[in-house]
């Protein structure tokens, strides 16, 4: 866990807030929060997006801004956006300012604000029953200055991120059923079927998208795809 995860883990009580609760914040474009930066994590939909935006394939973009990598904890494959130089500097960051700005990722829409499912009583352990499930977080940027004050609604609905975010929740859930089954499979799966486990699950769930075409409706396949073929390898008990 990096240093950013281990402040919001330490202090997640106090950071805390509800959606209507304020926050002062005020971006002064100083491109700060764009360096020192290798948790930049990527969903399927940033990558659809950002595609989109630049006019390319998902394929071309990943292999252009982003690295995989199996989560230590999750085991799942994990896409982010590739630090650039010493600074580990954003690689969509250009003169200070973000070539994707229209559709950056939702980590970065939102920043500062950040959010996060609670456990609930289903069997995969998330709450998905609503927006109640959702907690957000205030995380000290450090930078910019506090002359706006904001809520958590209007921050959101200021950069396109829905309150109701129906793809947040089908994400999640995913993430937390191939986790289930990755970190289980492990056990009883040599290592060359797991390899192949891992790409195909990969370039379904994160690149196999026209952006010609809407994207749920693609997710929503892909993710049935990856989930199918998961319960499958482990023999239909994960």
């Amino acid at each position: 866990m990096n240093r950013y995860l281990n402040n919001i883990a330490d202090n997640l009580v106090s950071m805390k807030l509800g959606l209507d609760d304020t926050f002062k914040f005020h971006c002064t474009m100083c491109g700060e929060c764009c360096l020192n930066r290798e948790d930049i994590l990527l969903s399927s939909r940033d990558i659809y997006n950002m595609s989109k935006e630049m006019k390319t394939s998902t394929e071309e973009f990943f292999k252009k801004y982003c690295e995989v990598y199996v989560g230590e904890d999750s085991r799942i494959p994990i896409v982010r956006l590739k630090p650039k130089g010493i600074a580990k500097k954003c690689p969509l960051l250009k003169n200070q300012k973000c070539r994707v700005h229209n559709a950056k990722p939702v980590i970065c829409a939102m920043f500062p604000v950040g959010r996060y499912l609670i456990a609930g009583e289903s069997g995969d352990g998330l709450c998905i029953n609503g927006q109640n499930c959702v907690q957000y977080i205030f995380n000290n940027p450090r930078c910019g200055d506090c002359s706006e004050t904001h809520t958590v609604r209007e921050w959101l609905e200021s950069f396109g991120v829905p309150v109701n975010d129906e793809y947040f929740l089908e994400w999640s859930w995913l993430v937390a059923k191939m986790s289930k089954s990755f970190r289980k499979a492990e056990k009883i799966i040599e290592q060359s079927i797991m390899e192949r486990l891992w790409t195909v699950t990969f370039a379904k769930i994160y690149l196999d998208y026209s952006t010609e075409e809407e994207f749920l409706f693609q997710f929503e396949t892909n993710a049935r795809e990856v989930s199918n073929m998961l319960d499958r390898a482990l023999g239909g008990v994960v």
